[in-house]
C-alpha cells in the first residue's frame, strides 16, 4: 500500500513518498530488503519478518532506498540493540538483527556469491562458526574525531549513508578496556587546546583516535593521528595518560597531511613509553603497532589455525607459502610443522614485526620478503606444495592467480572478508589452475555487521 507524499506524480515513486512494506531479506551491505508494487526497495535497520512504514529517500528505475518511520509489526528476530545510537552509527548494521538470523545471512551471503559469481552450483558450504561473544569482541577501534555545533569535541563513528559524525562514549562491539579512554580522551584534548581536522578546508590538527587492545595480555596503545606533529604538552599529556590507565603500554603520534581519507600516514613515532603491544595468539607472542594489520576478533581467528593445520596438513618436508601475510598471524602457528616457510607482504613495517615475531618466538624457519605479491609469488625459486593467502577486501591481482595456477602449490586455504571478490577468484583458481574446491567455512568474525570472514579450502 503506498501513502504517496507531495511530491508524488502519476508516473510511480519519488523521494519523500511513504509507504507501507514487509522486509524478506538481508543484503551484504547491511541494509534490509523489501518489496513493493513489484519493486525492490532497500530500508536501513529493517529485520525479515517486519512490516514497516517507510519513506524514500532515493527513488531509481528498478529500486529505491528508504528509511523507517515506524515498525507497524515486527519481526520475531527483532532485538533490542545493545547500543542507544545503534539507528544512527554506521559503525554496525544489524545490532537490532537476532544473532542466529545474522549467522544464516552471512552463510547465505557465501552460497549465493559462490553460486552466482563463482559459478559453484552446490557450494560445499560447512556451519558458519559461530562467536561465543557477539559483543565486546573488537580489539581495536580508530574514531574520526569532530566538532559539534557547540564547538565541543567529539568522537565516533558517520552517520549511516553521511559524513556526519556519531559521538559515542562507548561502543558496545569494542573491547570495554577500551570505553575510558574514548571518553575521557576527548576532554583532555579539549582542556589541552588541540585543535580538530576540519576536511573541507584542510585545516586543524587531529584527526583520527586509534586504540588497540590485547585480548589476552590487556595491553593498551593510544595513537593520536594528527596533520602537525607540534601538539603542545604532548609529551606530558602522555605521561598523565600512562599513569591513569593501567595497562596502557604506550603513547603514540602519527603524521597524516594528506587530504584523501586514509586513516594512517607514512610518519609514526612513540611519544611515551613503547609504540607496541604484545598479544598471545595460538600460544605465540605478537607484536602489534598502531598500523599493523591483525584480526580485529582475536578469539575467531585463533579457531581457524586449527582449520589451516587440519586441512593443508603441514609435514616437515614442506615448504608453506603466506601470500599478504601481515606480521605472520595464520603462518607461524604452523611454522614448527613444516621445513620451512616463506612469508610475502607488501608494507615493510609489518614485515619488519613478522620477522620480530619470529625472533620473538625462537622460530628460525620462517623467511619474511618485502613487495607486492604479485610480484614475489611468480618469483619464488622455491616449490610449495602448500599456500595461505589472504588478499585485501578487492581480492587478488590477477598475477597473484596466474603464479598460484602455476606453481607447484598442490593445497591452498584462500581466506577472504568479502565473498564476492574471493567467489571470482576461486573461479580462476578452479578453472584455470585445475584446482577442487574442497570445502568452505565461514567464521563469524564480525557480529552486528553484515561482514563475514571465510575460508575456502582447495586442492589439486
Amino acid at each position: 500500500m503506498a501513502m504517496t507524499g507531495q511530491n508524488s506524480g502519476q508516473n510511480g515513486w519519488r523521494q519523500g513518498d511513504r509507504l507501507e512494506v514487509d522486509v524478506f531479506d538481508l543484503g551484504d551491505d547491511g541494509t534490509a530488503v523489501a518489496r513493493a508494487e513489484g519493486r525492490v526497495i532497500f530500508v536501513a535497520d529493517g529485520v525479515p519478518g517486519d512490516r514497516l512504514r517507510v519513506r524514500l529517500t532515493e527513488v531509481k528505475p528498478r529500486f529505491a532506498r528508504a528509511v523507517i518511520e515506524s515498525v507497524l509489526e515486527p519481526s520475531e528476530d527483532r532485538v533490542r540493540p545493545a547500543c542507544i545510537v545503534a539507528d544512527k552509527c554506521g559503525g554496525c548494521q544489524w545490532q537490532q538483527v537476532s544473532y542466529d538470523l545474522q549467522l544464516e545471512s552471512k552463510t547465505g551471503q557465501v552460497r549465493e556469491a559462490m553460486r552466482r559469481i563463482g559459478g559453484f552450483d552446490e557450494p560445499p558450504l560447512r556451519p558458519i562458526l559461530a562467536a561465543d561473544s557477539p559483543l565486546g569482541y573488537r580489539n581495536k577501534a580508530t574514531y574520526p574525531l569532530g566538532l559539534s555545533a557547540d564547538g565541543s569535541i567529539q568522537a565516533g563513528y558517520f552517520r549511516k549513508g553521511s559524513h556526519k559524525l556519531v559521538n559515542l562514549n562507548r561502543c558496545p562491539v569494542q573491547d570495554a578496556r577500551l570505553d575510558p579512554l574514548l571518553a575521557e580522551v576527548k576532554q583532555d584534548i579539549a582542556d589541552r587546546g588541540w585543535s580538530i581536522y576540519d576536511e573541507r578546508q584542510h585545516r586543524g590538527q587531529l584527526r583520527h583516535l586509534a586504540l588497540r587492545v590485547g585480548r589476552h595480555t590487556g595491553e593498551r596503545l593510544l595513537t593520536l593521528v594528527s596533520t602537525d606533529a607540534k601538539l603542545d604538552g604532548l609529551a606530558e599529556q602522555s605521561l598523565i595518560w600512562m599513569e591513569r590507565y593501567p595497562g596502557l603500554m604506550g603513547v603514540c603520534l602519527n603524521i597524516n597531511t594528506d587530504k584523501g581519507n586514509r586513516i594512517f600516514g607514512d610518519r609514526t613515532r612513540c611519544i611515551v613509553g613503547r609504540d607496541w603491544i604484545e598479544e598471545h595468539f595460538c600460544g605465540l607472542r605478537f607484536r602489534i603497532s598502531p598500523q599493523t594489520f591483525f584480526q580485529v576478533n582475536t578469539e575467531q581467528a585463533e579457531r581457524i589455525i586449527p582449520l589451516l593445520a587440519d586441512f593443508l596438513e603441514p609435514t616437515p618436508e614442506d615448504c608453506l607459502v603466506d601470500a599478504y601475510c601481515g606480521i605472520g598471524t595464520l603462518a607461524l602457528p604452523l611454522a614448527a610443522r613444516v621445513g620451512r616457510m616463506i612469508g610475502l607482504e607488501s608494507f615493510a613495517g609489518s614485515v619488519e614485526q613478522a620477522r620480530a615475531n619470529a625472533a620473538a618466538n625462537g622460530i628460525t624457519n620462517a623467511e619474511f620478503r618485502c613487495g607486492p605479491a604479485e610480484l614475489l609469488l611468480p618469483s619464488l625459486s622455491e616449490q610449495p606444495r602448500l599456500a595461505i593467502i589472504d588478499p585485501p577486501r578487492k581480492g587478488c591481482d590477477r598475477r597473484v592467480i596466474e603464479a598460484i595456477n602455476d606453481s607447484s602449490i598442490k593445497r591452498l586455504v584462500y581466506v577472504s572478508c568479502r565473498p564476492a571478490t574471493q567467489a571470482r577468484d576461486l573461479a580462476l583458481l578452479c578453472g584455470e589452475g585445475g584446482f577442487r574446491l574442497v570445502s568452505l567455512q565461514p567464521v563469524d568474525f564480525f557480529p552486528q555487521t553484515a561482514h563475514v570472514e571465510c575460508l575456502a579450502m582447495l586442492e589439486r
